[in-house]
């Protein structure tokens, strides 16, 4: 029998939304299983990548993030243009940095001529991003709305404070929009409902969960997008089985780290590669929590997670896939330099020449035989002086032997003496806090014996004055009861009626008698 994988069996699927009109319309969405588990379920559409671009030029960007686009960062529609020819963009989203009121503050009517202008230069599916201010996204994307109503935007963040005018005009005409929350599911899935509580198609919404560039917020984002698609999937909760999406490249090359420069931190490696890597790194992670459109900044990030996707879901190895193609000069790095110096002592050769016992041993026995032949003899005594002396340089050996030896038995000696002490310190730590607890236990008990019975005593107390309570009423009483005189019986005779009525009756003339009935 051959192998089979274990599959889990899913209460729900996403929603297949198609963004754009016609040609242009891309659909995202569909899977009937979690990320890529290709074994357990279908995933009909690809997650999709919106290269970013912005209706002003940058001023805050890295180096590393303009060299691609230097000849267009000023003019949004040949930016746009740029990414869908020569990196094939799947969506352009923009960024509507210039309407933010603690920016340029632009309004309306000129967001609206950019779009236009954009819109105009691709054939790809467009999105609008506006600037998280919900005021003033709101009045913005309502002229947008209305203005571009025969180009079938996807506009975002629609958040719940400003969910009823920009799902009205999306409604109105005929727009997608992106339900947006600060990464909680609750609020994720409250969002949702109020856009369907207000009448918007649930097939044009698509969900953004916050996105968070590295580290912690990767992490916490990371957590709270597989909370929602295993909502979505396993539990079939239909409020949040829509596609989602990752304003990733904004969030990543915002962050310190991608903007430092080699001079600032070496350490980090060519600055180039740093983030491109981080972008591409990021999206993976995304991917795999369920992210299905991916707005991103960095042609080669796009390059390498496109080859990713294309490989988790056609089958390949990932070796095939090209490192990061550097645009700029490599980095001068001086890694040796940086690097600590290394310490190549070793101390345990000291105590290796200690244990040298075979000379000391040696000298002794030389000694004993040197003295019976010499005595035979006297006139030799002279060459009998000499291995003496030759045997005297092998003192300094012994003592050394000697001190080491005692040193070492000192040392053991002071390590057992200090194990000791601490066991006994130890020891009588214990027996204290055994004995304060031993002492701490009595004293409770004692005071709830005590309070027992002091409660006992005044119960006895209350009860004999309740009883001496009750018997002098008692007696009041009775005393009551014999000073009051005899009731005499009424004497008045009572005749019997002419006419006894049944209950029935007596209730008709009672009746006719209230209502002055005839």
């Amino acid at each position: 029998m051959g192998f089979e994988i274990a599959k889990e069996s899913y209460a729900g699927s996403i929603k297949e939304i198609s963004i754009g009109k016609g040609k242009k319309a891309v659909k995202v969405g569909g899977e009937t299983s979690y990320p890529f588990y290709l074994f357990e379920g279908e995933m009909p559409n690809k997650p999709k990548v919106a290269m970013e671009i912005w209706d002003i030029k940058p001023e805050d960007w890295p180096e590393s993030a303009t060299a691609p686009f230097k000849d267009v960062l000023g003019d949004p529609a040949a930016w746009a243009k740029k990414c869908v020819k020569d990196y094939g963009a799947d969506m352009i989203v923009l960024q509507l940095k210039s309407i933010d009121p603690n920016g340029n503050n632009a309004g309306p009517a000129d967001a609206v001529a950019t779009v236009k202008k954009v819109a105009a230069a691709i054939d790809v599916p467009l999105i609008i991003w506006g600037s998280a201010n919900v005021e003033k996204d709101a009045e913005v994307f309502k002229k947008i709305a209305e203005d571009c109503q025969d180009l079938t935007l996807t506009m975002g963040p629609v958040e719940e404070k400003n969910h009823k005018t920009i799902g009205a005009a999306a409604m109105g005409y005929g727009h997608l929009v992106i339900s947006s929350s600060p990464i909680d599911v609750n609020l994720a899935k409250q969002v949702n409902i109020l856009l369907e509580n207000l009448g918007m198609p649930m097939d044009r919404v698509l969900v953004d969960p916050t996105t968070g560039g590295l580290g912690y917020g990767l992490e916490y984002t990371y957590s709270v997008m597989e909370r929602l698609r295993m909502a979505a999937m396993a539990q079939g909760d239909d409020k949040l089985q829509f596609p989602m999406v990752n304003n990733l490249g904004n969030e990543v090359w915002k962050s310190k780290e991608a903007k430092l420069t080699a001079d600032e931190a070496p350490t980090l490696g060519d600055p180039e590669r740093r983030g491109i890597l981080m972008e591409a790194v990021g999206a993976v992670s995304y991917l795999m929590s369920g992210s299905d459109v991916l707005f991103m900044r960095h042609p080669e990030a796009v390059r390498m997670v496109r080859s990713f996707i294309d490989k988790l879901a056609d089958g390949g190895k990932v070796d095939d896939i090209a490192g990061a193609k550097k645009l700029l000069a490599e980095a001068k790095i001086d890694y040796e330099k940086l690097a600590p110096k290394p310490d190549l002592t070793i101390k345990e050769e000291e105590k290796k020449a200690a244990p040298k016992k075979a000379a000391p041993k040696a000298a002794p026995k030389a000694a004993p035989k040197a003295a019976p032949k010499a005595a035979p003899k006297a006139a030799p005594a002279a060459p009998a002086a000499a291995p003496a002396a030759a045997a005297a340089p092998a003192a300094p050996a012994v003592d050394a032997a000697a001190a080491a030896k005692a040193d070492a038995a000192a040392k053991v000696k002071a390590e057992m003496d200090a194990k000791a002490q601490a066991e006994a310190d130890a020891k009588a730590k214990v027996e204290a806090a055994a004995k304060a607890k031993a002492e701490a236990e009595a004293k409770a008990k004692a005071e709830a014996e005590a309070q027992k019975k002091a409660e006992a005593e005044a119960r006895a107390k209350r009860d004999e004055e309740e009883n001496a309570l009750r018997l002098k009423r008692a007696e009041e009483k009775a005393k009551l009861a014999a000073s009051r005189k005899p009731t005499v019986k009424s004497t008045i005779k009572v005749t019997p009626a002419g006419e006894v009525l049944s209950g029935l009756d007596e209730i008709l003339v009672n009746l006719a008698r209230f209502h002055k009935r005839g």
